[in-house]
């Protein structure tokens, strides 16, 4: 019996997690979901880089708008962040510590500039009793664009392997 698949991704400024986690949602057939704070980021872009940072720098978890999909009812979660100061978006964290993961697998994948950092040790860390499968790392061009540098070869190999974990 196939097993129930769940993406959950943050994506802010550019769509790249958010291309991403829909690359992956093609191949495995999965549920889908933006994750979203309670209380969107507002200002400049600058204003928001600021207020991203001094989250991450303090480990804050902003309020999550509630999901549509509960992660609870699904076996195997991916979960997509882009890299803020080296580690995962505040909204990911909030997720990832709200929830229990115990008896799931999760699929921790990140988006970053090449500057990678620890976001994929963190998200297991921070996704307490699941079992870890496919972490990918996916980098896209340094001036913060859309360019994707990651080889798509090697995003569909690892969407590929992602769907096979829906029939283990």
């Amino acid at each position: 019996m196939a097993k129930k698949m769940l993406i959950l991704y943050y994506s802010w400024s550019n769509g790249n997690t958010e291309a991403i986690a829909e690359a992956l949602r093609k191949e495995t057939g999965a549920d889908i979901e933006r994750i979203q704070t309670a209380q969107p980021y507002e200002g400049s872009y600058e204003e928001v880089v600021a207020e991203g940072k001094r989250q991450t720098e303090h480990g804050e978890k902003p309020a999550l708008a509630p999901l549509a999909h509960r992660p609870e009812d699904y076996d195997v979660i991916a979960v997509g962040t882009p890299t803020w100061w080296y580690t995962m978006a505040p909204a990911v964290l909030t997720l990832l510590s709200e929830h229990d993961w115990s008896g799931k697998t999760v699929i921790p994948f990140q988006t970053h500039a090449g500057w990678p950092g620890h976001a994929l040790k963190d998200m297991e860390r921070a996704a307490q009793g699941a079992q870890i499968a496919c972490s990918m790392q996916v980098q896209f061009d340094a001036e913060g664009g859309a360019q994707q540098v990651t080889a798509e070869a090697d995003v569909a190999a690892w969407a590929a392997k992602a769907a096979a974990l829906r029939s283990e």
